[in-house]
């Protein structure tokens, strides 16, 4: 179609268009780096290549070039300054479309080279122009594409090692992206493979689950009756040989309770086949268990009767960690626990009628203060005497039979040990009666604490705390004998009032004591201590009165001579120092006692006996009243002064008293 437009203006440049340039087609830098068909005069220095287009008919050729009219109107065109004096393209198309052989001969006659299918596929770029203004304008379209060209090749070249490495850069990517993507696959047969897996594994977790607990119920249901029908060979290796410690004492405690549940499953009605295969095995068990029972307790009562021994070692570590034998042994053979507890109450009778025996020996060794009826309130003449417990008298330090001073430290004292046996020997000092009787009844109180918790630990639930009682009574009942005989002996002949009332209220605080560690079994004990204690201080007071009463008896009842009046002193008496030091001894040991207790009304007696006296020897002053009633103040403000630092009750009424007494014989004088 743009040929025929072509042709219809073939005219010269100069009869057409004057001052206009000629058309120049300037085809389009091709990709491949084939230049466009140029002639010697538009490229000077270049060889000239013409060539001869061969087309198969004049359709095909037609089409060809409305596809590069078509593409050539989409290029842009470069301007030049250079005039084109080239043949005239009209003839040049009118000759090529003539050449129907293919073969085209160029303006200096040279045989052109045959047109290649590469030479077909050459683009044009006009510059987004039309052929017609391509040829109408003035731009020089041969330089630029000769410049383009050139500029094309460098740039290659110049880009060509860049390409080079980025296309091995991007094979390289490809072959790792390759690798990626079969491991990328491999990974995912493999996660397939994991999840077939894994749900295969939780298939099997639901099934053993279910499985377990079907086990469990079962084991729930038949778990006792297996256990009860069944002994290992373990347990019996263990019954039979085993040595006797806290494991075997376990085993022990499973046969008895297997055989408690064959009882139980015996005496129904449709005992088990399992039951009864096993009762003969129970049985063997449990006499061979017997008698390995009595051996190992008959060996630690044997024990007990070995010298210098501490039983309260062995009561500990031999008998009381196993203490559940006995129980078993009293439930499957009572006759043979009732005569292995004999054995150790006969054994234990022995040991502390043997041990306190030498205990009170060694006591008997300490020097003691001996106060006879010489030592009275009324005696003016007391003689001071100190000796040891036995028939020989050997005199001793002298002694204060009324002032209490520091005798009361026996009961305020912390230590709550007994004397030692060789220190008690050692001994060379003089002491009052109550420091023996203290410590033989601490020593005893604390052995027989020991005991009684020893038996109630290990006799019991086999013997009821009555039958232990029993037990304990029979144990120490000698020993007591042995206590008592000793308090008797240091009370019988004494006058040491103030030596049996601190005996008294030793004995008291060993029963508070007894009652604090609840060991009741002793009470007996104690309470025939204070049978023995308290009518020999009532005897002691009594004593003490009849001697104020004789000396208040010795008085002359008649008026007394001048001469003898002025011999008297007001000062106070002897015997009112010796009753104030008694009375402060008394109320001292009486701070918590009650008005019940007899010292409080032999104390009373004592005093009215001692207002008797004064009062009667007062009346030796005659009719020098104002020396008698300083006499009395003088006596009564010295007992005053005396008890005036005691606390309690009764020292309170006794102050009150005294006071009385002081306050008018005071006005008086």
């Amino acid at each position: 179609m743009w040929l025929d437009r072509l042709a219809g203006q073939s005219v010269s440049p100069g009869s057409s268009q004057p001052g206009s340039r000629a058309y120049s087609p300037a085809p389009r830098r091709s990709t491949s780096g084939v230049g466009p068909y140029i002639t010697s005069q538009q490229r000077p220095g270049l060889t000239p290549r013409s060539s001869s287009i061969s087309l198969a008919s004049n359709d095909s050729s037609t089409s060809s070039l409305l596809a590069s009219s078509r593409r050539a109107n989409s290029s842009a065109l470069k301007q030049s300054t250079t005039v084109y004096a080239g043949p005239d393209p009209v003839e040049v198309l009118g000759t090529l479309l003539k050449d129907g052989a293919g073969h085209d001969t160029t303006l200096d006659n040279t045989p052109a080279a045959p047109i290649s299918p590469r030479d077909l596929d050459l683009q044009f770029d006009f510059s987004r122009s039309s052929l017609r203004e391509l040829a109408l304008s003035d731009d020089p379209v041969v330089e630029a594409v000769d410049t383009s060209i050139s500029q094309s090749v460098e740039e290659y070249e110049r880009e060509k090692a860049k390409f080079e490495d980025l296309h091995r850069s991007i094979r390289a990517c490809d072959e790792i992206l390759g690798s990626v993507e079969t491991n990328l696959t491999s990974f995912r047969n493999d996660l397939a493979t994991v999840a077939a897996d894994i749900e295969t594994l939780q298939a099997r977790s639901t099934s053993l689950n279910v499985r377990l607990e079907n086990r469990k119920a079962v084991e729930k249901g038949l778990g006792p009756a297996v256990e009860e029908t069944s002994v290992s060979p373990v347990v019996v290796s263990r019954i039979v040989d085993g040595h006797i410690d806290e494991s075997w004492v376990k085993v022990l405690a499973d046969i008895d309770k297997r055989a408690t549940a064959y009882k139980k499953g015996a005496s129904s009605s449709d005992p088990s086949r399992g039951l009864q295969d096993l009762g003969p095995l129970l049985e063997k068990l449990i006499l061979k268990a017997i008698e390995r029972i009595r051996d190992f307790l008959v060996s630690q009562v044997k024990a007990l009767r070995s010298p210098h021994i501490n039983a309260q070692v062995i009561q500990q570590q031999n008998f009381l960690k196993f203490k559940d034998l006995f129980s078993f042994l009293h439930r499957h053979h009572a006759t043979l626990a009732n005569e292995i507890c004999l054995a150790y109450m006969n054994t234990m009778r022995w040991y502390y009628v043997n041990q306190f025996t030498r205990y009170e020996t060694a006591l008997k060794r300490i020097k003691l203060h001996i106060l006879d009826k010489t030592d009275v309130l009324g005696n003016e003449d007391t003689s001071r005497k100190g000796t040891v417990l036995s028939s020989s008298k050997i005199a001793g330090p002298p002694h204060d039979a009324f002032n209490i001073g520091r005798r009361i430290d026996v009961l305020r004292t912390t230590n709550q040990i007994a004397l030692p046996s060789y220190l008690a020997e050692e001994d060379q000092s003089t002491h009052y009666l109550e420091v023996l009787f203290r410590n033989f009844n601490l020593a005893l109180i604390d052995n027989a604490t020991a005991e009684y918790t020893f038996l109630a630990s290990f006799f019991s639930p086999a013997l009821s705390y009555s039958t232990i009682s029993r037990h304990f009574t029979y144990i120490f009942d000698p020993t007591f004998q042995l206590g008592q005989a000793l308090t008797k002996a240091l009370a019988t002949d004494t006058y040491d009032a103030i030596g049996l009332l601190l005996s008294v209220r030793l004995n008291q605080h060993f029963q508070f004591e007894l009652q604090r560690r609840k060991v009741p079994a002793a009470d007996g004990y104690i309470n025939g201590t204070a049978m023995l204690l308290w009518p020999r201080l009532q005897y002691v007071m009594n004593a003490h009165c009849e001697s104020v009463r004789a000396l208040t008896t010795a008085l002359p009842n008649r008026l007394p001579s001048k001469a003898e009046q002025a011999k008297l002193s007001a000062a106070p008496h002897v015997a009112t120092q010796r009753f104030g030091q008694l009375v402060h001894g008394i109320l001292s040991l009486s701070t918590d006692a009650g008005d019940d207790e007899p010292v409080v009304t032999s104390l009373r007696r004592l005093r009215s006996e001692m207002e008797a006296f004064l009062t009667k020897y007062s009346a030796g002053f005659g009719n020098d009243k104002r020396k008698r009633e300083r006499f009395l103040y003088n006596n009564y403000s010295l007992i005053l002064t005396i008890i005036s630092d005691v606390g309690g009750k009764l020292a309170g009424e006794e102050q009150e008293h005294f006071e009385g007494f002081k306050t008018a014989f005071q006005e008086a004088a």
